[in-house]
Parts: structure tokens; C-alpha cells; sequence
């Protein structure tokens, strides 16, 4: 369907964790292919309370990357696009992509997918993913979990979305927080369908 190189939409949003999403872009640039990167002001926000690395646009989350974690790949080519632009590429069912993920996903962002709302482009890449029945990746980071949040999660999956959680294990030994960011991009480059590993599996 995609050729030789896939191609996904890749969303950050405003939870915590945002060094997850920094971490899986940086893992993701060593996978040939393509993404879309859609990210909204509010995970700016929260990148600049949890790190220490300064980000004020999109553009600068590459460098960033290489800043925390050393020269990024350059086997995959990053497309940016206007979290506010309803109109670009992610809109359209007609374009296609392998697979959406969205980490880390706040819960804002779960509620409106989950009611049907694309008031911007990360919520109406999710819409056409789920009407398209294409793969979904929805990376949430709250705790404690309200009811709201949990019936949120169980409609989403009914609806073919993968819930995965921020929630590292352990079982590979973490000597460092970058190990547990490995741990949960790892999940998600397995549910992709891509072979590079980022820790040792288990067993």
C-alpha cells in the first residue's frame, strides 16, 4: 500500500511525558519512511516545564532530540504541519498512512476523539483514522484515572484504537529514564509492524 517507505502521522499533545514522544521521534528517525508531525502549542508548554532543553517551535523538536540524546537518523523524512491547519494532508482519508499515534495523548485530546470532534488537525487525523479503520495509537499519561478517562479508553478501543498507556516495565533492566522511554517505543514500533528494537525483549 505504501511502497518502499510507510508513512504515519506522528501528533504530540499536552500530558506529561513529553519526553517520550522526543525519545520516539528520535528512535523513529533511524526507520526508513515518512512522517507527519502535527504538534499543539499546550505539548510546547509542557516540554518547557519538564526539560531542560528550550523548544519554541515544531521545527526545533529534531534538535532537540539530538541535544538529549545524541545525532539523530536520517533514514526517515519529518513533514511539520500547522496543529491548526484542518486542511492539510492528515484532514483527508483520501491520503494514506500507515498507522496515527498520538504520544503522548492528553486526555482532552482522547475526550474529543472519542465524541467525534475535529476542531483541529491532531483531533481530525484520529477521526480519519478511526472512519478509515486504519491503526490508531493513543498514548495517554494521567494517574489517577477517572471514570470519564477509563470509559473514554474502552470506547476508543471498541472503535479499533490501541490504549497504550505511558507505563514502562521493567523487566529489561532500566539504568536511565531513556531506557523507559525505549521500553514504550518499542511497544509502539512493534504494534507498527517495524523491526528495529529498543530493548532486549523478553525471554
Amino acid at each position: 500500500m505504501h511502497g518502499v517507505n510507510p508513512r504515519y502521522v506522528v501528533a504530540l499533545t499536552g500530558a506529561s511525558g513529553a519526553e517520550y514522544a522526543l525519545r520516539f521521534l528520535w528512535q523513529l528517525s533511524f526507520v526508513p519512511g515518512e512522517t507527519d508531525l502535527i504538534v499543539s502549542p499546550n505539548f510546547l508548554r509542557v516540554l518547557h516545564t519538564e526539560s531542560t532543553i528550550p523548544v519554541a517551535t515544531a521545527e526545533q523538536l529534531l534538535g532537540s532530540c539530538a541535544q538529549l540524546f545524541g545525532d539523530a537518523g536520517t533514514a526517515h523524512r519529518f513533514s511539520y504541519h500547522d496543529y491548526r491547519d484542518v486542511a492539510a494532508r492528515p484532514a483527508s482519508g483520501s491520503a494514506r498512512y500507515q498507522a496515527t499515534v498520538i504520544i503522548p495523548c492528553s486526555m482532552k485530546t482522547l475526550a474529543a476523539i472519542n465524541a467525534g470532534m475535529s476542531t483541529n488537525l491532531i483531533e481530525r487525523a484520529a477521526d480519519v483514522a478511526i472512519k478509515e479503520r486504519r491503526k490508531l495509537i493513543l498514548c495517554p499519561r494521567e494517574t489517577p484515572l477517572s471514570s470519564i478517562h477509563l470509559r473514554n479508553m474502552l470506547a476508543l478501543s471498541e472503535c479499533g484504537a490501541t490504549i497504550l498507556p505511558l507505563m514502562p516495565g521493567y523487566y529489561h533492566k532500566p539504568q536511565s529514564l531513556t531506557d523507559l522511554y525505549d521500553f514504550i517505543t518499542d511497544r509502539i514500533f512493534q504494534h507498527l509492524g517495524i523491526a528495529r528494537r529498543t530493548i532486549t525483549p523478553w525471554g
